[in-house]
């Protein structure tokens, strides 16, 4: 049996990217969300070399480092080295009160970047280029099994252990995860390969952030222990994603027979199960909040002693609260 060198191992892993890459189909121009580091830098350059001159990217500074003016250095000159079209959006991530850093610095991204794809784009020379059409972000497999951990951690339902999704509607754009099937080390590998640059976040190896510690210390044992956990876990996750597709069809449903806002005694003739999906459903899409288990099921509690003319509801939900007004259930944010 002939043996693989190192050089040939390396082609293969590589080839995993430019395979992703020929089954992503965007709308055109496509915008690259790039921080500089390995995996947005092989997905940037990849389209690039796929799309010439459709290509556009867009680097966020989100403040919080030192290190950060020397990604945004490397970004601009590599952009303008090839002749990409790029923009650097600078905002504030410092958390609030009651928000996560990690949360904080995702809002603010994803908020710049849409900003950023909506205004008008020029060429070096000034000149004006279409608008985007879609947007493309660089999670990979080693990420998308980050994400189900993280959510089996922290008891999650069907919706948690979905994962990320691969491609959906937002602000206007279609927005893609086109390497959800690559590891991590391929994109690094189709960079080496090319004899490509990258930066390296320093916080990447902060054991203080749970998801550098799975990254280090977990996923090396699983790939021991289940060589093919990363497609395992991501059909499982795809099976997630399929219930909680139909959980939000019955949700719809029953919430268009409740009303708007939700009546209580329609709520209480709803088994268990499916009041307490039409709640979280109602709360997400026309409030855009998510309760805890425990404030929904104080809230199902309430409902289902709620008999009187005179009994109150009012439960601390998400970022307000859900009180009783007349006859229905009404939220307001704190």
């Amino acid at each position: 049996m002939q043996i693989k060198s190192d050089a040939d191992l390396l082609s293969v892993s590589a080839a995993l990217v430019d395979a992703a890459i020929a089954g992503f189909k965007p709308p055109l121009p496509l915008a690259v969300a790039f921080s500089g580091g390995a995996d947005s830098s092989a997905l940037l350059l990849a389209c690039h070399v796929r799309w010439p001159g459709q290509v556009r990217a867009i680097h966020v500074h989100h403040g919080l480092q030192s290190a950060a003016d020397g990604f945004q250095q490397h970004c601009e000159q590599l952009c303008a080295r090839l002749g990409i079209a790029l923009k650097v959006c600078a905002i504030d991530a410092h958390n609030v009160q009651g928000q996560s850093p990690e949360d904080a610095a995702r809002q603010g991204r994803y908020a710049a970047l849409i900003q950023a794809a909506r205004q008008p784009w020029f060429d070096a020379q000034g000149a004006a280029l279409d608008a985007v059409c879609s947007m493309a972000l660089a999670q990979h497999a080693d990420d998308q099994v980050e994400t189900l951990l993280l959510a089996l951690s922290r008891g999650a339902g069907v919706a948690g252990l979905a994962a990320m999704p691969g491609h959906w509607q937002r602000a206007g754009l279609e927005w893609f995860r086109p390497l959800l099937a690559v590891p991590g080390q391929a994109l690094r590998d189709w960079l080496r390969l090319r004899d490509l640059s990258w930066v390296e976040d320093p916080t990447n190896a902060d054991p203080g952030y749970t998801r550098n510690r799975i990254r280090a210390q977990l996923l090396p044992v699983l790939e021991q222990v289940f060589p093919q956990f990363r497609s395992t876990f991501a059909r499982s996750s795809a099976h997630c994603a399929q219930a909680s597709e139909l959980l939000d069809e019955q949700a719809a449903a029953d919430l268009q027979m409740v009303g708007l806002p939700p009546a209580i005694k329609a709520l209480q003739c709803l088994s268990e199960a499916r009041l307490g999906n039409v709640l979280r459903y109602w709360l997400r899409v026309a409030h855009d909040t998510t309760p805890t288990a425990a404030q929904l099921a104080q809230l199902m509690a309430q409902l289902g002693v709620c008999t009187t003319r005179g009994h109150r509801i009012h439960i601390k939900v998400g970022r307000g609260f859900v009180e009783r007004q007349g006859a229905s259930l009404g939220w307001y944010n704190s």
